[in-house]
């Protein structure tokens, strides 16, 4: 008579894997921990034409609605971002009524770049943007915020047509500054004026007695040229 040996299942040991209380602790430091506010980074996995999926090493990826990308209005995700791009993102909302992880690009941008211009104006100091808009009264300035810079600022004589000027680099002093307000007022005037000064104050020290100097006749009037 023969006798069958059942099969014996393999036993794991518990220090095989830890106690739980260290499974869920391992579990629990691949998780990124923040608050609303907090500016996170993370790596793009998807763009969309409505919104971008940000990987920053939650449970669930983060959403950046395409409004949230960039200080211009109405861009194309696509021209700003694109899948593998390394960028920061300033949490929203750690969970919508969908229960969605909401991050806006701009507005993590627009902190950091706030430091750095109340340091340019504490030093009196000027600022280089390119001009991404006209708008009523002036033009808007990227320089890592929307800075403001009036018609009758923008030349030494006030401009009637300000289209000419999209696109270009333009640097400006800060005149006006109120984050509470969301204000950042320029004058490329006043830099204008300041370098004018300078380079007459250069050009005057270097005049000498006796000195032959070539110039070019601007206008001419009743008591001279």
């Amino acid at each position: 008579m023969t006798s069958t040996i059942a099969p014996t299942t393999p036993q794991v040991a518990i220090n095989d894997i830890g106690s739980m209380e260290d499974f869920l602790a391992a579990i629990d430091e691949t998780i990124k921990y923040f608050n609303d506010g907090d500016i996170v980074e993370g790596t793009i996995v998807k763009v969309d034409r409505d919104e971008v999926l940000l990987d920053i090493g939650y449970k669930t990826e983060g959403v950046i609605p395409s409004r949230e990308l960039s200080i211009k209005h109405d861009v194309d995700p696509n021209e700003v971002v694109k899948v593998g791009d390394l960028i920061e993102a300033l949490v929203l909302q750690k969970e919508d009524k969908e229960g969605r992880l909401i991050l806006s690009k701009k507005r993590a941008q627009y902190e950091r770049a706030w430091g750095t211009i109340e340091k340019i104006k504490e030093a009196d100091e000027t600022v280089t943007g390119t001009v991404i808009e006209v708008v009523k009264g002036g033009l808007i300035l990227d320089i890592g915020l929307r800075g403001f810079l009036p018609a009758s600022l923008v030349e030494m004589r006030r401009v009637r047509d300000l289209l000419p000027y999209v696109g270009k680099q333009l640097e400006a002093k800060i005149i006006e500054l109120d984050k509470n307000r969301n204000n950042v007022v320029l004058s490329r005037r006043q830099w204008l004026e300041q370098t004018q000064s300078e380079v007459r104050s250069t050009f005057l020290a270097t005049l000498q007695k006796g000195q032959v100097r070539s110039g070019v006749v601007s206008s001419i009037v009743n008591f001279g040229a």
